[in-house]
């Protein structure tokens, strides 16, 4: 999976210089993003991140992701992030676990009012009836 990170003046921390919880941010979506493609409901269960170059306010981070296993309800996968370029110089990296759960987590865990909102939304309706079938 591709995306794109652009870093606004809202992004950050030191002075010109994106947040490192920001990149950190959007690499976990990133990478949270390839269990829906794998039909999988998973929350993040561990990210470790590598800062390897400062990012710059108004960069375009080009991000990569991909799943390297699975094992169970484990699921393992990795990330980098590029500056102005797909080949651009890596500014970040990320390695992840993410833990397969069932929407029950949501319901159990979650705000009351925000799962009702949620479960209004038949966008997200569909999605989580589909995922309540997948073995």
């Amino acid at each position: 999976m591709t995306a794109e990170f652009t870093v606004r003046p809202a992004h950050q921390g030191a002075p010109g210089l994106a947040h490192g919880g920001v990149l950190a941010s959007a690499l976990d979506e990133t990478l949270g993003s390839l269990n829906w493609l794998l039909r999988t409901i998973a929350v993040t269960g561990r990210l470790e991140t590598d800062f390897v170059r400062p990012v710059p306010v108004d960069t375009v981070l080009y991000l990569e992701a991909e799943v390297t296993a699975v094992a169970g309800r484990k699921i393992y996968s990795t990330a980098t992030g590029r500056i102005g370029a797909p080949d651009g110089p890596v500014a970040v990296r990320a390695d992840a676990l993410f833990v397969e759960v069932k929407v029950d987590h949501f319901i159990d865990n979650g705000r009351p009012e925000e799962i009702r909102a949620a479960m209004n939304d038949p966008d997200q309706v569909r999605r989580t009836r589909a995922f309540e079938v997948n073995p």
